[in-house]
């Protein structure tokens, strides 16, 4: 299920409460629509409302930070690129299958990742998208890295100077690879979705109480109305921020390109 399609059904979800509130109202002895049943009602609802919006503020808050880290790592990924090419480049012609090898690899991470963008020119494997934020950890990928990996673990240094290159060319690569799968792993998200379930039975229970109070009239119905508009979006950009890399709020593949050109020049 999408992030929208989620923020959707939160939405139905909550109104759907509301109705049966409104549908059980009339159905209630007089005595339970006493004013004091009512005020009971009511700090109950205060109760509830104030610990729902405490938990979507932390909720937003560490879906904002693990956004902020994975678009801080991507530009850091990105960087390390550019200075592993910058490094074999440097080393000469022993290193070009591995360097075309490396664009390659950028050039379809980009094509996969950010699908709905402008494909990057030239010629490079096709990654069939994912749909599930695994694009950086498709095996097509994994194996080009790992040849222009094995073209540098190979290289025999005839001087000093190239075996420094060698081995800064091979430390970085080690650092690539790390920063690819931590992108992989922070693309899956931190929520807990349980947890998620059980923050929406607290706002169905609010709105079904809503219902149960609520005058009956355009005003009440158009306030509910907002109110689940404005929870369900909530709820939207939460989901989206935990998933950096699919939704509408993506991490922007400027960074990535930009290497790419740089590998091209």
């Amino acid at each position: 299920m999408t992030e929208i399609q989620s923020a959707v059904l939160v939405f139905i979800l909550l109104l759907s409460s509301t109705g049966l509130g409104a549908i059980v109202r009339p159905l209630l002895p007089e005595e339970h629509k006493a004013q004091e049943t009512v005020q009971l009602v009511q700090l109950l609802v205060g109760m509830l409302v104030t610990f729902a919006a405490l938990v979507l503020g932390l909720l937003t808050a560490s879906a904002k930070t693990i956004f902020d880290t994975t678009n801080s790592d991507m530009r850091s990924y990105a960087t390390s690129i550019i200075e592993l090419d910058r490094a074999m480049r440097d080393y000469g012609a022993d290193l070009d299958h591995a360097r075309e090898l490396l664009r390659s690899y950028t050039a379809a991470a980009v094509a996969s990742t950010w699908p709905n963008e402008p494909r990057p020119p030239g010629k490079y494997p096709d990654v069939e998208p994912s749909t599930n934020n695994e694009s950086l950890a498709s095996n097509t990928l994994g194996a080009i890295l790992s040849k222009a990996q094995r073209d540098v673990r190979m290289l025999r240094p005839y001087d000093d100077y190239h075996r420094q290159l060698a081995a800064e060319a091979a430390a970085r690569f080690e650092q690539v690879i790390a920063l690819r799968w931590k992108l992989v792993e922070e693309a899956h998200g931190s929520i807990s979705y349980p947890f998620d379930r059980i923050l929406v039975g607290w706002l169905l229970i609010i709105f079904l109480c809503f219902g149960l109070i609520a005058p009956r009239n355009a005003l009440s119905l158009v306030t509910i109305m907002l109110g689940a508009l404005s929870i369900a979006s909530a709820v939207l950009v939460i989901l989206d921020l935990d998933t950096p890399f699919t939704g509408p709020i993506m991490i922007g593949s400027q960074p990535m390109r930009d290497a790419l050109a740089y590998q091209s020049r």
